[in-house]
Formats: structure tokens, C-alpha cells, sequence
């Protein structure tokens, strides 16, 4: 076995002038410990992660690495003051990176965990820092929570029906807590007075503000926090929540005062977590860091100009998604939770389409934007609407809860093994339904669109101006954009330049020309002349937990067209947005790295090195304009609820 030492001073070949200091093997090896276990202790879990030392190499190389694409983020100066009702996500990201560089750390798990819950505190899903090696422990609590009202007041209840699910997990879980003697199960139900001392909903909002992440409104951030309903890959599935699924093992217990059903008494019950892996095998600790930690073939770009001019001819298809990490293990619904009705044509996939009783509401359950097949989506759409017509429908409800297309795996009732959802949304298919509802008499079916203009970015775009490819398989590419009379961009138009001037909290932030998408080009289906539906009688229902696409697609509804959007759950008394965040395509930061070594900049000093480490740091690369007012992003006009 390749041993620690080894592995990292392969890594850090290419950085001869830093020291690298690796402390001999210790007594016990915690990772060996818990190798070829699916649950686990969760303090053994973090025994493992914090087996190894802090490192100043990595930190200079991460932090190099998250500086450099930082300057592609297009909101980074709109933290500096986030605008109402936004406030909690202010923050100076660079004086930030500048503290973490100067921070005093004891493991490679404490500068990481910092890194990662610095970014995910902005609480925008497109730009967060992933470091694999400390985010595939999941903690997992018998005890899932959500808001209830029982006679004309909401509390706080562990979900009355955890039993159902959470048995779904297996011996391996539940047969851990049958070990310690530990009765979980008479828990489901329980009304919930107070988590660790706390008020019940006080202990939510602090999840909500320093765990969640993914969504710029807190009371989104709360509706995380419980446990909900979804469709993972093409099934109905149980999402925990953050209360109970947290990507976070530095807790053992939680302590609540509660009521349990069928009693008046107040008791006091410290329930214990089980960290669940979701990681590449490992049998000690050296394997661990070789198979999670090390960067692989997929960690950092490529350089496509060695790929045939076939290959790089197929367009890639932009996404907006949210990767949520603390979605990672959930349970496939039970046949009992499952809708009633018969589902209509078009319903095998991410879209679950049903008739109300009556024939006068048609119900498209949209899970996701990011399906199996992406002909295959349109193609639902097309069924479901025409059953919806052929039965006499008359008015269209869109489900759109917890349509953030995050990445999870997930326990199905047909199988034991878990099943990796697609992670994303295509902001094509958001358009597609959009113009699909809408009728083609309404033109071009997006926002207008811009990417932040710092010098390296235009220094791509003028390389790929001066090589005059049809490249479309970056995106920086010309030949992906149009101008806003639809008409394509040359393969040799520089969008860049001039950049356009931008001022946001009183810096200087200059963009690209304004750009649309070619999603028209992508369209299987034909699109109506007309809506299949009066507009006025469509509306759309959600828990707010809609990222990416969905909030490009449910915004696109509202301003267009003045469609009711309905949003249920938070908590008493506090209002919630119903789109969750801005933004309009991301980069993982292998594609910024593919984009930038495609051109041959790689050697630009304004590039980012690659990553030593097997981490991600996507960023929201492309803002989506707000048709109510072109001079705002959509998630930072703040509109109030119909």
C-alpha cells in the first residue's frame, strides 16, 4: 500500500519551494477502524477525518485555486451589501479568503471544513467549495423534523411517519439503535418543546443560517431544515432534512424535550446520530486518502483541442443546479404516501403528471429540470398536456417543491443499493416549458444574459475570436449566444469587447454585452402557437425549495405573465420567497478549468492552478437579467408573493 508520505509528496511535485511536513503513522489507525462499514459512530467518522495533518502547501494551493475563480462569480460584489431581504448572506469575500489564509489550523478537515462552510454561508448553490475527502460522512437522526398545526397552532413534531420510512434503510441502520437499546421509534409524532436548550424553532434557524446554504432566503433555508417530499431519478422519495441528514459528523447526539404521541408528559431524550459513508472503498487510512482525498483524472480540465472536430462540435447543454449535499442519503417513499390518482401519460421520468377528481385541474409534479433524457422531458410535457386537454382540463397546478436537482443517492423500496441521482438543471427544458405554456407568439423564452468581464475571461474570448472555431463544446465560445434579436453570434464576434460598465456597491464590475440563449436550436417538440392553456388559469405551488432553472422558470412565469405562485411550510409568521436564489448557468470548476486550458491559457498567471486535492469550487458564471427590470439580477429583485 502506497503510503501517506508518498501519495502527497507525488502531489506536490511541482511545488519543490514549500516544505511538507508529515508526522509519522500513529499508534491506531482510525480509518481502519470503520473501512467497509456503511454506518458508523460519528465520532469515528471524525476521528478519521482529522487523522491527517494540516497542510500549508494544500491550503496555498485551494485557496490559490478559489481566489483565481472567484473572479469569475458574478455576484461577488453584491455581497458586499446584499439588498433586503437578503442580509444574512453580506459578506467581504476576499477579506474572508484573506483570514482563512492566515488562520492557525491543527488538521487538513479544519481548514477544509472552514472553507466549506465559509462558502456554503453564502447561500448561493451555484458557488460553494466541495472538498470530497470531509464531505462523505452524512449524520443521519431516527428523528426527522417538520412544522405541523394541530388545533389552529404550528409546532415543531419529529415526522409522524418516520417508522414507515426510516425502516426503509435497513438492519444496517435501524439495528444500531436495537443494539444500544435506543427505541426510536416511539418518537414518530412527538411534539418537539426544545433542541439542545433551545426553542425548538430558534434551534431551525440556526441550522437554516449556518448549515443549509443553497437558497439566498431564510425561510427557504428553514423549509431545508425539514423533512419534505421529492423525485429522485424517476421515484417518489423522502428527503430528510437538515435537522436529521446533515453532511456533518461533528455531532454525536441531539438533545430534545418532547411530548410523544399518546402521553402529556414532557420528557428529556438524548437520540443519537449514525454517520452513514457514501465514499470510495478504503481500507485504512492511506487508502482512504488515495481513493477520496488525491486529485483524480476528473478533479481539474482537460484541453479539448486534442478531441476530434466531431467532438467538439456537440453542444453542451448549460445547467443551473444546486448540489446539496445534505440530500445525500434519503429513503424511497412508501406506496402509501404516494398520490391517489392515476398518473396521466408522461409521467415515467422526473415529471409526474395526475387529473384531479372532476376533470378540471391537471397537476405536473416537475421533480427536476434534470432528467434521465433531455428529448425525453419535452417529450412528457407534450403527453401530459395533450391527456390534460383530451380529459377537459381546464386549468394547470405546477408542483415545483424541491426541484433543485441535487445530487443524492437514494434507498428505493426495488432495490438495496444506492442510486445516484443527476445532479443539475437544464436551463433549456426551463425554457422549453416556459414557451411550451406560453405559446411561441411570445418570442425568445429567457432572460438576457452576461458573464462577468475580468481580464482573463476576455482574454478566452478573444482566443476563441482569433482560432474562429465553431467551437460550441465551450462555452465561451461565440458560436453558443445570440444577439438579442436572435440572431447567432459570428464565430468571430468578441461579446467581450467593449465589456459594458457595471457598478455594484460601489465597485467597479464590468460584464459582457448582453447575450441570449440559443435554447430554441435544442427544442424536440414543436412548440404551440398559442398557450394550451389561458395563462390566468395556471398557477404554481412550492416549498420555495426551487434552485437554479426552477427559479429561472417559476420568475420567468411571474414576470411574464403574472402567474399565483403559492408557497407552503417555514415557520409561523415569517414570510418566503418563492424562487430561491439568482443566478444562470454554472461551472463546476472542471469545465472553468477545460474552458481556460482549451484556448492555452493554462499558463496565464491569472489562472487557477490546478487542484492537488480531489475538490470542486463551482461559481455561478452567468447572471440572468430581470424582465420587470433589466438593470437587476432576478434573485435580487425581490417580489412579493401573489
Amino acid at each position: 500500500m502506497t503510503s501517506l508520505r508518498a501519495l502527497l509528496a507525488a502531489f506536490l511535485s511541482g511545488y519543490p519551494f514549500l516544505s511538507l511536513a508529515v508526522p509519522g503513522p500513529p499508534t491506531a489507525d482510525p480509518c481502519a477502524k470503520i473501512a467497509g462499514r456503511v454506518f458508523v459512530p460519528p465520532a469515528d467518522a471524525l476521528a478519521c477525518y482529522k487523522s491527517f495533518p494540516f497542510n500549508e502547501t494544500i491550503r496555498q494551493n485551494v485557496l490559490t485555486n478559489v481566489a483565481r475563480v472567484f473572479d469569475f462569480f458574478t455576484f461577488e460584489n453584491y455581497y458586499l451589501n446584499s439588498p433586503p431581504p437578503f442580509q444574512e448572506s453580506t459578506a467581504n469575500i476576499r477579506a474572508s479568503l484573506s483570514k482563512l489564509s492566515k488562520a492557525e489550523f491543527q488538521t487538513d478537515y479544519d481548514f477544509h471544513r472552514a472553507l466549506y462552510d465559509f462558502t456554503t454561508q453564502l447561500n448561493d448553490g451555484h458557488t460553494r467549495y466541495f472538498p470530497n475527502c470531509y464531505t462523505i460522512f452524512q449524520n443521519l437522526l431516527p428523528a426527522p423534523a417538520i412544522s405541523l398545526e394541530v388545533n389552529g397552532v404550528q409546532s415543531l413534531y419529529i415526522a409522524p411517519d418516520s417508522v414507515e420510512f426510516f425502516s426503509l434503510l435497513g438492519t444496517e441502520y435501524t439495528g444500531y439503535f436495537d443494539s444500544i437499546n435506543f427505541n426510536w421509534k416511539r418518537l414518530a409524532g412527538a411534539k418537539i418543546l426544545q433542541v439542545e436548550g433551545m426553542d425548538p424553532y430558534a434551534y431551525v434557524d440556526l441550522i437554516a443560517k449556518t448549515v443549509s446554504g443553497n437558497y439566498l432566503d431564510h425561510g427557504i433555508r428553514v423549509n431545508s431544515v425539514f423533512t419534505s417530499y421529492r423525485i429522485s431519478a424517476a421515484d417518489f422519495s423522502q428527503r430528510l432534512g437538515d435537522f436529521a441528514g446533515p453532511v456533518d459528523v461533528s455531532k454525536s447526539f441531539l438533545t430534545l424535550r418532547l411530548i410523544t404521541v399518546n402521553s402529556t408528559k414532557a420528557e428529556t431524550v438524548k437520540i443519537p446520530f449514525l454517520a452513514n459513508y457514501f465514499g470510495e472503498d478504503f481500507t485504512d487510512k492511506d487508502s482512504y486518502w488515495a481513493n477520496n482525498c488525491a486529485a483524480d483524472d476528473a478533479t481539474n480540465g482537460i484541453d479539448i483541442r486534442s478531441q476530434s472536430s466531431s467532438a467538439r462540435s456537440i453542444k453542451k447543454q448549460p445547467k443551473a443546479d444546486v448540489i446539496d449535499l445534505s440530500d445525500s442519503k434519503g429513503v424511497g417513499l412508501p406506496e402509501q404516501f404516494h398520490p391517489t390518482a392515476p398518473p396521466t401519460a408522461g409521467s415515467d421520468d422526473v415529471i409526474k403528471s395526475y387529473i384531479l377528481p372532476g376533470n378540471k385541474t391537471g397537476v405536473m409534479f416537475v421533480g427536476s429540470f434534470s432528467p434521465r433524457n433531455f428529448g425525453r422531458f419535452q417529450s412528457d410535457t407534450v403527453a401530459a398536456i395533450t391527456a390534460f386537454k383530451a380529459a377537459g382540463v381546464s386549468q394547470l397546478l405546477i408542483d415545483l417543491t424541491n426541484n433543485g436537482g441535487p445530487a443524492s443517492y437514494i434507498v428505493f423500496l426495488k432495490e438495496s443499493d444506492p442510486y445516484p441521482c443527476p445532479s443539475g438543471g437544464y436551463v433549456c427544458l426551463g425554457q422549453f416549458l416556459h414557451q411550451y405554456l406560453a405559446g411561441s407568439q411570445i418570442g425568445y423564452p429567457g432572460f438576457q444574459s452576461t458573464q462577468r468581464g475580468n481580464l482573463l475571461a476576455r482574454k478566452v474570448v478573444a482566443a476563441h475570436v482569433a482560432m474562429g472555431d465553431d467551437d460550441v463544446s465551450t462555452f465561451y465560445s461565440p458560436a453558443n449566444w445570440a444577439f438579442l434579436n436572435g440572431t447567432i453570434f459570428p464565430n468571430t464576434y468578441n461579446y467581450d469587447e467593449p465589456v459594458s460598465p457595471l457598478v455594484v456597491n460601489g465597485q467597479f464590475d464590468p460584464t459582457s454585452q448582453r447575450f441570449h440563449d440559443t435554447c430554441e436550436f435544442s427544442f424536440s417538440q414543436p412548440i404551440p402557437e398559442t398557450p394550451p392553456f389561458d395563462l390566468s388559469k395556471v398557477a404554481i405551488v412550492s416549498n420555495g425549495n426551487c434552485a437554479s432553472t426552477c427559479a429561472m422558470f417559476s420568475t420567468l412565469m411571474n414576470e411574464r405573465h403574472g402567474t399565483k405562485i403559492a408557497v407552503f411550510g417555514g415557520k409561523p409568521s415569517e414570510q418566503m420567497e418563492f424562487k430561491g436564489m439568482a443566478g444562470n448557468q454554472v461551472l463546476e470548476w472542471f469545465d472553468l478549468d477545460t474552458e481556460i486550458k482549451s484556448v492555452g491559457l493554462k499558463d496565464d498567471p491569472l489562472a487557477p492552478p490546478d487542484l492537488i486535492v480531489n475538490s470542486n469550487f463551482r461559481h455561478n458564471w452567468r447572471t440572468a437579467w430581470s424582465f420587470l427590470d433589466e438593470s437587476k439580477p432576478i434573485g435580487v429583485l425581490s417580489l412579493d408573493l401573489l
